[in-house]
């Protein structure tokens, strides 16, 4: 991989180190743990690791390595890796300790109608609102990855893109596990023309050993290298949204673009066992749900169980339940929905627990969201990377085009996916979205609205120090992953690459499953959640953690999630 020319030298220096570095975090069955004491930086792709450290070789801090990353994961993880898309970041100041959270999810476009996903009988249109044009929202990741290094970056903004720069233009290799994944999408990947010149000229997308080259990315990757944002939502690339737009009857216009910001605001935060956790506030779902899960299962004691007994996940499942619940009726953008303040309040959470039978499954008909009476009638490829500093700078950042590949529509001319995020609105009251979500009032379509979502990234502190960097994708699933991650650290003391690969379950109220991940609990163990009166499905592995302990001599250490590709590492 070729670089700026003045890093180099330094990089061909370097380079044997920080790849041996990261192969003993990938290594198949590895087990050793390496601690760094500059930086550490886990993602869902080696390559946009191996960016991450590089820049802390070239003594970047952790915002410079979390957007010089969040740009190449655009280009080496495009199933969810994006420009195209939006997500969110929640970030310490190791200078100041003051955490915040930057909000650069997409918004519906000015032209968007609560209905426009309804026939004239008020039927869902079936794909409307996750295929093609008319299902993006308008993008905000290029926005916020400006905006984090214009706050807290100190590296030069064009150098930290000249790394996808080189990845788009030159291309990477593909390994198996990519190769596999696009090709399971190669029917999606080939039905615009646009997105199939991209991956599947032939039609058929990139063989394992194959180098994927993207030079229209590569053009609009540089024009956001010297222009900053406006060289994505002005000029070339602005007509080029519009343009393909118009053709396959989407929304976005130039105005819609221009008028696009993120917002910085307020954590969620909450106190779990002595440990102060930050996470995202609405218009993520994420960081207050993961809290009511953690904080309905406090009082327990867990000596006698480990991640896989029974009688934990049956009150995993429960106060799993009751917190979906919550979340589909009060959670949406606080723009549009005043979002009660006591979903985290002790006594209210206290009266939610006194309603689990720890023997007994209830069915999600018995469970309504706690502050009513009456029940109203996200993807797998998101993805998550976690970055922490020696100078106690930490950033979680979640970020997605939602479902794999998102809209599956490139960009005519620009060479980037757009997203098809329009799904996670409430598309109509009751109706389920890919994930299998319903949500009513709070999370209705409006234009300028900022849509539902799961993604928790997540930042832990002990001591007020930095202990835990963490999140997921997942969809639905992100927030019962995060917060069994944390507990098999905190309550099963897990070292972190266990804990990250530890075997997971999910309940989200609606359906009312309890799903396990297929071959990983024993038959005894279903037996006795089915005994609870828990409905059990096995489904394939989800989640993939990335996340970064720090222990108490200030050493990180990371660990990337044996489901997915990705790599750990550091200097």
């Amino acid at each position: 991989m070729s670089l700026p020319k003045s890093y180099r030298r330094r990089w061909f220096t370097l380079a044997p180190f920080i790849l041996c570095a990261i192969s003993l975090m990938t290594c198949e069955g590895a087990r050793v743990t390496r601690f760094y004491d500059t930086g550490a930086v886990a993602t869902a792709a080696p390559e946009a690791t191996e960016v991450g450290v590089k820049v802390f070789a070239d003594r970047g801090n952790a915002f410079d390595a979390a957007v010089a990353v969040g740009l190449a994961l655009a280009v080496v993880h495009p199933v969810a890796g994006n420009i195209g898309g939006g997500g969110f970041a929640v970030i310490r100041d190791g200078r100041t300790g003051a955490i915040r959270t930057l909000d650069f999810r997409e918004t519906a476009p000015a032209a968007a109608t609560t209905n426009m996903y309804l026939n004239d009988s008020g039927v869902v249109i079936d794909s409307a609102s996750t295929f093609g044009a008319r299902a993006a929202g308008v993008p905000g990741t290029v926005a916020g990855l400006h905006a984090l290094w214009k706050e807290y970056g100190s590296r030069p903004w064009s150098e930290l893109v000249e790394y996808a720069i080189v990845l788009a233009d030159s291309g990477f290799v593909v390994d198996e596990h990519l190769a596999a994944e696009m090709r399971s999408y190669e029917k999606d990947l080939s039905a615009f023309e646009e997105t199939r010149v991209v991956f599947a000229p032939d039609g058929q997308t990139p063989a394992a050993g194959e180098r994927l080259v993207q030079k229209d990315l590569a053009n609009t990757l540089r024009l956001i290298g010297e222009q900053g944002p406006q060289g994505f939502y002005t000029g070339e690339v602005a007509d080029d949204i519009v343009a393909t737009m118009q053709k396959y009857g989407g929304l976005i216009t130039h105005e819609d673009l221009t008028a696009y910001r993120p917002v910085w605001r307020e954590p969620v935060h909450y106190v779990f066992d002595s440990l102060d956790i930050y996470s995202m506030a609405p218009p993520s779902s994420g960081g207050i749900i993961v809290g009511q899960i953690l904080k309905l299962l406090e009082p327990y004691k867990f000596e006698s169980w480990t991640p896989s007994s029974p009688e934990y996940l049956h009150l995993f499942a429960e106060m799993a339940r009751m917190a979906y619940a919550d979340r589909a009726e009060y959670l949406g953008d606080p723009a549009f929905f005043d979002v009660p303040r006591q979903l985290l309040d002790s006594t209210y959470l206290a009266a939610r627990r006194a309603g689990v039978d720890p023997l007994h499954a209830r069915t999600s008909a018995e469970v309504n969201p706690g502050l009513s009476t009456v029940a109203p009638v996200e993807s797998d490829q998101t993805t998550h990377y976690s970055v922490c500093d020696a100078r106690g700078n930490m950033v979680a950042i979640t970020y997605t085009i939602n479902t794999g590949y998102g809209s599956k529509l490139v960009v005519g001319g620009s060479g980037f996916l757009l997203n098809n995020e329009m799904d996670d609105f409430a598309i109509a009251p009751g109706v389920p979205n890919a994930y299998g979500l319903v949500g009513g009032e709070a999370n209705r379509i409006e234009p300028g609205k900022r849509m539902l979502s799961s993604m928790a990234p997540t930042l832990v502190l002990k001591n007020r120090e930095p202990y835990l960097v963490l999140g997921s994708p997942g969809g639905s699933r992100i927030i019962t992953t995060v917060a069994q991650t944390i507990l098999n650290v905190v309550r099963f003391g897990q070292p972190l690459e266990q804990a990250v690969a530890q075997p997971r379950a999910h309940h989200q109220w609606l359906p009312d499953v309890l799903y396990l991940e297929q071959g990983k609990f024993d038959i005894n163990t279903i037996q006795s959640l089915i005994r609870y009166g828990h409905v059990v499905e096995e489904r394939s592995p989800f989640g993939e953690v990335h996340a970064i302990f720090v222990n108490e001599a200030g050493l990180m250490s990371g660990a990337s999630d044996p489901r997915g590709r990705g790599a750990a590492g550091g200097f």
